[in-house]
């Protein structure tokens, strides 16, 4: 979120950047105000919306993995990368240099 929220080729690309974890919403505020950050911050105690997506399949050390998902204006899935799923290398930090050009290929 660091990251992707500073980084100039990511807000070209004109995408609402959020995110959702299980972790309690006091948790999300105290990540916030420690690292600066002002993009929206969901909190999905139960994994409801994760597992509503299929999203918490993969695991680092306890914690699940990045998973973005982008959505079209209609609320459509349109593209769903799984980086913590041992196909796209188990990752739980993705470089915004390496998530902007697969974006950016899939929006066109």
């Amino acid at each position: 979120m660091v990251d992707l929220q500073k980084d100039q080729a990511f807000k070209r690309l004109n995408v609402e950047l959020l995110s959702i974890a299980t972790d309690p919403v006091s948790a999300w505020q105290k990540e916030a105000q420690d690292n600066d950050i002002s993009s929206p911050l969901l909190s999905d105690e139960g994994a409801r919306v994760s597992n509503e997506y299929d999203v918490m399949r993969w695991q680092m050390g306890g914690e699940p993995g990045h998973t973005f998902v982008l959505v079209d204006g209609e609320g459509e899935v349109v593209w769903v990368r799984d980086y913590g799923a041992p196909e796209n290398g188990g990752l739980m930090y993705v470089d915004s240099s390496v998530l902007v050009p697969q974006l950016e290929d899939r929006l066109g």
